[in-house]
C-alpha cells in the first residue's frame, strides 16, 4: 500500500472505533435506566444483567440464594479468646537420690532409691498450676515432701536409744512464659523465673541428750529460664518434653531438670500423664560446706482443665 493511502486510511480507522465506543455506552446507559426489580445478579466479576424473564426458574429443592450482604453489614468475625484458662495437675512423685556432701577436705557420697524414700514417707503435696490467657503463660509448680524416721539407732555408746529425725523439703517454681509456637500439633512454649528451695532437718533423741538435739534449715533462690514443647500424636495423646536450667551461683552453682510426659484425655476437661523428672542442684553453703544432689524417678499426674 502506498504511504499516501496509508495516512487516509488510519484516520478513517480511528474514527470508527470512536463511533463503536460511543454506540456501546448509549447501550449501556439504556440498559442501566431499566428498573431493577425482578433481576438476578449472576455471581461473576463482568457487570452482565439479566432479566427475570429470561432467568430459569428457581429449583425448589435447592434453599435460596440469600443473595449479596445488604449495605452497611459485614460477615462477622470470629471473636479472639482473650480469657484466662486455668489447668490444675495434682502429682506424685516417686524419686531416687543420689549425690555427695561435705566440705574442702571430706566428701560423703550417698544414695537411696525410690522405695527407701518411700518407706520413710510422712506427708506430700505437689502440684502444678498452668494459668493462659493468648500467648501469655503463668505456670506455677509447688512441691513439699516429708520424710521422717523414729527408729534411727546413734552412735554405739552414745546413750540414748533413738533418734527421731525429720526432714522437709519445699521447692516453689513460678514462671511467666510466652507461647512462641500455637499450632494444632505443635506448641512451642518460651519460659523464665525463680527457684525457691527450703530445706528443713530436726533431729531428737530419746532419752532426751542435751546440747545434741538440734533443729537447722536452708534456703535460697535460683533464677531460671527453659522452655516447652506439647505435640500431638492423636486427637487424645500427647507427648510434653520440658526443662529449665539456672543457678549460675546467685543461690546454687547450677541447677537444671528435664522432664518427659506421656498424656492421655480421658474426658474433654481431663487428662493422665506419666513421664519421667530429673532435678539436680549444687549449692555451696561456704564454711558449712557443699552438696550436690540428684533427684530423679517416675512421675504420675492427672490434669484438670477447670476454665
Amino acid at each position: 500500500m502506498k504511504r499516501t493511502n496509508l495516512v487516509l486510511v488510519l484516520p478513517c480507522l480511528f474514527l470508527a472505533c470512536v463511533s463503536l465506543l460511543q454506540a456501546q455506552q448509549k447501550e449501556q446507559t439504556s440498559a442501566s435506566a431499566i428498573p431493577q426489580t425482578g433481576l438476578t445478579y449472576m455471581a461473576s466479576a463482568a457487570p452482565d444483567v439479566a432479566v427475570a424473564a429470561e432467568s430459569p426458574a428457581p429449583d425448589p429443592a435447592k434453599p435460596a440464594d440469600p443473595g449479596p450482604p445488604q449495605a452497611g453489614t459485614a460477615p462477622k468475625a470470629k471473636a479472639a479468646d482473650d480469657e484466662w484458662h486455668l489447668a490444675v495437675s495434682p502429682y506424685l512423685w516417686l524419686p531416687g537420690v543420689h549425690g555427695t556432701i561435705g566440705d574442702s577436705n571430706h566428701d560423703l557420697s550417698f544414695r537411696a532409691s525410690a522405695g527407701d524414700l518411700l518407706s520413710h514417707f510422712r506427708f506430700g503435696l505437689l502440684g502444678f498450676v498452668d494459668a493462659r490467657r493468648n500467648r501469655l503463660l503463668v505456670p506455677i509448680d509447688m512441691m513439699f515432701l516429708r520424710l521422717g524416721d523414729n527408729k534411727a539407732l546413734p552412735f554405739p555408746g552414745f546413750g540414748a536409744q533413738t533418734a527421731d529425725i525429720t526432714a522437709n523439703m519445699f521447692i516453689l517454681t513460678p514462671k511467666l512464659g510466652v507461647r512462641v509456637v500455637d499450632g494444632k500439633m505443635m506448641k512451642v512454649d518460651a519460659l523464665a523465673g525463680i527457684r525457691y528451695w527450703h530445706f528443713h532437718e530436726n533431729v531428737s533423741f530419746t532419752p532426751i541428750a542435751p546440747n545434741v538435739n538440734f533443729s537447722k534449715s536452708q534456703s535460697w533462690v535460683d533464677p531460671v529460664v527453659g522452655g516447652r514443647i506439647i505435640t500431638a500424636l492423636s486427637p487424645k495423646a500427647e507427648v510434653t518434653i520440658a526443662g529449665d536450667v539456672g543457678g549460675w551461683g546467685t543461690g546454687s552453682q547450677l541447677e537444671y531438670q528435664v522432664v518427659g510426659l506421656l498424656g492421655y484425655k480421658v474426658k474433654p476437661n481431663m487428662s493422665l500423664q506419666a513421664g519421667y523428672r530429673y532435678l539436680y542442684f549444687d549449692k555451696n553453703f561456704g564454711n558449712n560446706g557443699t552438696i550436690n544432689t540428684a533427684l530423679s524417678g517416675v512421675i504420675l499426674g492427672a490434669t484438670l482443665t477447670l476454665k
